[in-house]
């Protein structure tokens, strides 16, 4: 069952924590520093080892929304992208992102 976690929607946290952004289409209105705090305790809490960012819905991805997910990679765990948007998918292309952060297409459970 998700939860809210400050900016984020928690849909599985553990060894492998699953979030996402409340299935916002634009992430422009997004608070950073709460995020990276948000992200920083749950990776914590909860042990996690894999960390998953759910962008089902997500239409436009500000580069410093990319930047904080791509630094997640810092704090010892790895890093997946869910369902990306073609236009998301272009931009992790582009920046080669697509090339540190594995991307899946995958069923979400509600």
């Amino acid at each position: 069952m998700a939860f809210q976690e400050g900016c984020l929607t928690v849909y599985q946290a553990g060894v492998l924590t699953v979030v996402g952004f409340g299935g916002q289409d634009a992430l422009a209105n997004l608070n950073l520093a709460e995020c990276r705090d948000d992200l920083v305790k749950l990776i914590k809490e909860n042990h996690c080892k894999t960390l998953a960012f759910d962008l089902t819905g997500v239409r436009l991805i500000p580069s410093g929304t990319l930047g904080l997910i791509a630094a997640m990679r810092k704090l010892d765990v790895d890093v997946h992208i869910y369902n990306p948007s073609d236009d998301v998918r272009d931009v992790l292309e582009i920046t080669k992102l697509d090339t540190l952060i594995e991307v899946h297409e995958v069923e979400i459970p509600g």
